[in-house]
């Protein structure tokens, strides 16, 4: 990843790969077959490591009692700190995003399933634990679906997803009232409750 971040996809080389590595050319290449096959190692690693970046935040945010939508913001902010910090600093950003694109979408693919997948479950098991009721007709499912599309919009104003603080603080604020929105107000529950203990009408 130094390597492609330092150089690019398209001027680097399993040579310059090696010699990063302390390797010989001949005993990376017992490792990966090409240039592509490299590059698609290293955004697999990425992924599994933003993942596991992703679950671990949204544990500490669980437990540090968060709301849903500071859940999902660490949990979110998390996966994108890990890319932010492999990619820091590198002139070619944007051949990057359209490399691993065109040389890993199958991955991408993957691991965008698996994203939103854990987004999923991260919105059921807060819901269940603080007792949260989501408005008629949103589904755990679709909120996360929800989530994911307000990270690619945020991304329409910053294609490179660049400078990464701006970013981040306009997805944040996107998230939160995207949350604010699907989830039933707490007060509306005690009203409802209060009512039909009453007998009041709705």
């Amino acid at each position: 990843m130094r390597v492609f971040r330092r150089h690019g996809f398209r001027r680097s080389s399993i040579e310059q790969a090696a010699e990063e590595a302390g390797l010989t050319r001949q005993a990376l290449y017992h490792h990966f077959s090409s240039k592509e096959a490299l590059f698609r190692g290293a955004i697999e690693r990425l992924y599994a490591r933003a993942l596991a970046a992703e679950a671990a935040a949204a544990k500490a945010a669980e437990e540090a009692d968060c709301d849903l939508a500071d859940v999902i913001v660490a949990e979110i902010g998390a996966r994108l700190g890990v890319l932010f910090a492999e990619l820091e600093g590198s002139p070619h950003l944007e051949e990057l995003f359209s490399e691993h694109l065109a040389q890993a979408g199958d991955l991408y693919q993957t691991y965008s399933t698996r994203f939103g997948n854990a987004i999923t479950t991260t919105i059921a098991r807060v819901c269940r634990a603080r007792k949260l009721k989501l408005m008629n007709g949103v589904t755990s499912e679709g909120l996360a679906r929800c989530v994911e599309m307000a990270i690619h919009g945020t991304k329409s104003a910053y294609a490179s997803m660049q400078p990464a603080d701006a970013f981040l603080d306009q997805l944040a604020m996107m998230l939160r009232m995207l949350i604010a929105g699907a989830v039933v107000p707490p007060m509306t529950l005690h009203t409802k409750k209060s009512r039909r203990k009453t007998g009041a009408k709705k």
